[in-house]
């Protein structure tokens, strides 16, 4: 007859598998995203009109944000942010026998760059491009634009993240 004390118990297996399971992940060089850290402390937006992608930007710097010409007795921008293009695209690339839509591509592409106030470019025009495939059926029309929505939005999500990421990328402010 086996002892207690000679079976691990079920709580203490799972603790042990906690604990390799980490040690397995750290000794791989998995660490979770931290946040981000910028170079800079203020930054203005020159967003292209209407441009989504910019409003997320805003939204999300929040009181870093300052206007590009200071209002009497503030500081200038450390850094400018020019979202220079932000074009979303909807293309069909699939059709049925009788000529039908079945299926399109949804594109998102953000071009920008980051200088500082004078105008040495510390990013000089870059390119973020997303695209999703999504199908369609004219039975169900209001739900593939709700799904549409969805689409370009999650896209959005995704090219404000690469941004947020490239603009950490600059450690100095220094011009190049």
């Amino acid at each position: 007859m086996w002892s207690s004390s000679a079976q691990p118990q079920p709580g203490r297996r799972a603790a042990i598998a906690a604990v390799v399971a980490v040690a397995a992940l750290a000794g791989c060089g998995f660490q979770l995203r931290s946040s981000q850290t910028f170079a800079f402390q203020t930054l203005a937006v020159t967003p292209e009109r209407n441009g989504l992608v910019a409003a997320d930007l805003i939204r999300y710097f929040g009181k870093s944000i300052v206007p590009m010409v200071p209002v009497r007795g503030s500081e200038p921008p450390q850094v400018v942010v020019d979202i220079l293009q932000e074009v979303r695209d909807k293309n069909v690339v699939g059709i049925n026998a009788s000529g039908q839509v079945r299926e399109f591509q949804l594109r998102l592409r953000l071009q920008f760059r980051m200088r500082l106030p004078d105008g040495r470019e510390l990013i000089g025009p870059t390119e973020i491009f997303q695209q999703r495939d999504i199908s369609f059926n004219e039975s169900v029309v209001l739900a593939k634009e709700a799904e549409e929505v969805l689409l370009f939005r999650d896209m959005q999500n995704d090219i404000l993240q690469q941004l947020l990421r490239r603009l950490a990328a600059v450690k100095s402010l220094d011009a190049p």
